[in-house]
């Protein structure tokens, strides 16, 4: 029988995809983490904490999903607990770290590389040698941290001064998480997996000297060790992180995977031009999580068309969420294996819009300073967990003046609330409606110097807005005097920024409603600014001058 798109081994298409050749068709790997505890269903907690879980739910998405390859686990905490690192456990995302053992008196030299049997890391690979075993056809990815990101696990987010004040120090720290991935690497093939995905988020950070200093000679060594046992490696990064994509290319790895912030035909311009296999970059939120099947059917088209079946994995940004409805994973793995569905999709495709869009034009005019972070989840994503405590460690500081809050776009409301203010990446910071901090955990000096030199903008509006001016008003100069004298005084001793002028012109003065035969007099007016730099809409000024009747 002829060999179809339908009838490839999943371990064979990914290869292929991985060494840049072209394929009868793209192949489909579905992160599924913690996504499969819903399948089954129960808490997250629970389920990353069982091989007899995570075999049932892994067993259930590959059965209902129809995959080339899949993740044992997603979970990017297993090598830091290992490690010292307290966990905060969650229903349904993988936990996040909440201490760092370096701050809190443990030096790396007391820190060990750990063995196969540490920690949780019998459980997955368990978990591992039993898919091997029932699904020999299929890729298995191992995912491991990524030795920045493990680093900024260990160390916290003093690593990104420690770069500028002590990287000899940081280098070292970074050298023992690349060992760490070397080991975790060897223990996943071992276990039966065909490609290790080092996934290392935290890069988004930092611009590409840093990468060329602070990742590269740290990643390489991992994916020189996965080539010499002839697997396969992929860089998984996520976040606003396009400025680093040629430097990824250039630590060893076969495959590049992004998510949505990253546009896929820049990555696959990029990458190509240095012979590196790419993947992604099916939207989690607005169409995984949020939309319906032809809406994801409608992404994946995307995705292939650029893909062009060559060198191109189809997959998802980063771990799928815990709520994903099953039947938008369910579509794509039917759309791949069969083209009729995929031209019919392109052909009849609908672009669905938001129902609403904010009015923001005056948001920010409040007494208080509003400090909005756009997040994925800072429980589930490592970037916006840090950029989140960035914001909470120094809003003590402006108690009473500044709020924080956190907008997770895996809720539709909030996908609202980020199109409004023009997000295009996340996290980011935004200021008072004002976009501040993409993608980049700002250091402490710049965000408190961010959010001063607003409260200074708002105090300053304040001022403006509220200017005053005294008019003396009299038939002549002389007249008005004893009048200007008095209000000059009175100016004087309250210390107020207020205008004082005399009016001696006929007309001027009846234009206050007052005949000249009632001066001298005195006409007080507050102004207010209600608009700068703008169009307002007429029904804004309407609103203004019925506060004036």
């Amino acid at each position: 029988m002829p060999e179809t798109s339908e009838n490839i081994h999943g371990i064979e298409l990914v290869r292929a995809a991985f060494l840049g050749e072209k394929t009868a068709r793209a192949p489909w790997v579905p992160f599924v983490g913690c996504h499969a505890a819903a399948l089954i269903p129960m808490p997250t907690s629970d389920y990353l904490r069982s091989t007899e879980a995570m075999h049932k739910g892994l067993n259930l998405a590959i059965s209902r999903y129809r995959p080339d390859g899949i993740p044992v686990a997603f979970d990017l905490q297993i090598e830091a607990e290992t490690l010292g690192c307290g966990l905060n456990w969650a229903e349904e995302t993988p936990p996040s770290v909440s201490s760092h053992p370096l701050v809190e008196g443990v030096t790396l030299g007391e820190l060990q590389v750990p063995d196969v049997d540490a920690g949780r890391i019998p459980l997955v690979l368990e978990v591992a040698r039993r898919l091997r075993a029932e699904h020999p056809d299929l890729a298995l990815y191992g995912l491991i941290t990524g030795p920045f990101t493990l680093a900024l696990h260990l160390l916290g987010t003093d690593i990104f001064m420690r770069m500028f004040d002590d990287p000899e120090d940081v280098e070292k720290l970074l050298s023992f998480c690349s060992d760490v991935g070397v080991a975790m690497s060897s223990y996943y093939l071992d276990a039966g997996c065909d490609v290790i995905a080092v996934v290392d988020p935290m890069t988004s950070q930092i611009g590409p000297d840093q990468f060329a200093q602070f990742v590269t000679p740290y990643a390489k060594p991992v994916f020189d060790f996965i080539r010499e046992k002839d697997a396969l490696g992929s860089f998984f990064v996520c976040g606003h992180a396009q400025q680093n994509v040629e430097s990824m290319c250039k630590t060893g790895a076969h495959n590049l995977c992004v998510d949505e912030n990253i546009p896929l035909d820049f990555v696959r311009d990029v990458s190509r031009k240095h012979h590196v296999s790419f993947g992604g970059n099916l939207q989690l939120t607005t169409v995984l999580l949020l939309g319906k099947p032809e809406d994801a059917e409608k992404n994946a088209v995307q995705c292939l068309t650029i893909g062009e079946n060559h060198g191109f994995v189809l997959a998802p940004g980063c771990d799928i969420a815990y709520d994903t409805p099953p039947e938008n994973l369910e579509a794509i793995g039917k759309l791949v294996i069969d083209p009729y569905r995929q031209e019919t999709v392109a052909t009849l495709a609908e672009t669905r819009s938001l129902d609403d869009i904010f009015d923001m034009s005056q948001y920010g005019l409040t007494d208080k300073v509003i400090v909005d972070i756009i997040t994925l989840d800072s429980e589930a994503c490592a970037p916006c967990q840090y950029m989140v405590e960035a914001v909470q460690k120094i809003t003590p500081e402006f108690e009473g003046i500044v709020q924080w809050r956190e907008h997770k776009i895996k809720y539709r409301e909030e996908i609202v609330f980020m199109t409004s203010l023009m997000v295009k990446n996340v996290p980011t910071i935004c200021i008072d409606g004002q976009i501040t901090f993409v993608s980049q955990i700002p250091p402490r000096d710049e965000l408190i110097a961010a959010i001063q030199k607003r409260i200074n903008q708002k105090m300053r509006d304040r001022i403006q807005s509220q200017r005053a001016s005294v008019y003396v008003l009299g038939d002549t100069e002389e007249a008005c005097e004893p009048t200007r004298q008095q209000v000059d005084r009175a100016v004087m001793e309250l210390g107020a920024d207020v205008n004082v002028s005399v009016v001696t012109d006929e007309f001027e003065i009846r234009s206050f409603g007052i005949p000249l035969s009632q001066t001298p007099a005195i006409v007080t007016a507050k102004y207010r600014v209600q608009s700068t730099r703008e169009v307002p809409e007429v029904a804004v000024i309407k609103e203004w001058i019925k506060s004036l009747q």
